[in-house]
């Protein structure tokens, strides 16, 4: 995917962020999908996909289960989201773990040093 850096779709990406974190809140029923925190958006060159980056603590197996949990809720919340933020088209929306903090925290790296 080709990531977009335009005033745009940063604007849109920081809006769909907020909207997701609120539905995950306040109207997500799926107990995986508790406290999972939303850490970015990157949208494509066309406005045409959003990947949300997310993390969650927990083992390999907790993760699977909350990314299940996402692409199942993903079009309930691209339903709401089109709808909120009244888009001509909205964005599929893709879910990747983002394990920046775990490479912080436990010292991995993917330099050879």
């Amino acid at each position: 995917m080709k990531a977009s850096s335009s005033r745009r779709a940063v604007r849109m990406g920081d809006q769909i962020m907020r909207e997701v974190a609120t539905l995950l809140v306040e109207e997500a029923q799926d107990p995986r999908l508790q406290l999972v925190t939303l850490s970015g958006v990157r949208m494509n060159a066309n406005l045409r996909i959003a990947e949300i980056f997310y993390t969650v603590s927990g083992d390999a197996e907790h993760r699977r289960k909350v990314q299940t949990g996402l692409e199942k809720a993903s079009g309930f919340l691209r339903s709401h989201i089109g709808r909120r933020l009244k888009l001509q088209f909205t964005p599929e929306l893709r879910f990747v773990f983002d394990d920046f903090l775990e490479d912080v925290v436990y010292g991995k790296s993917n330099s050879n040093d």
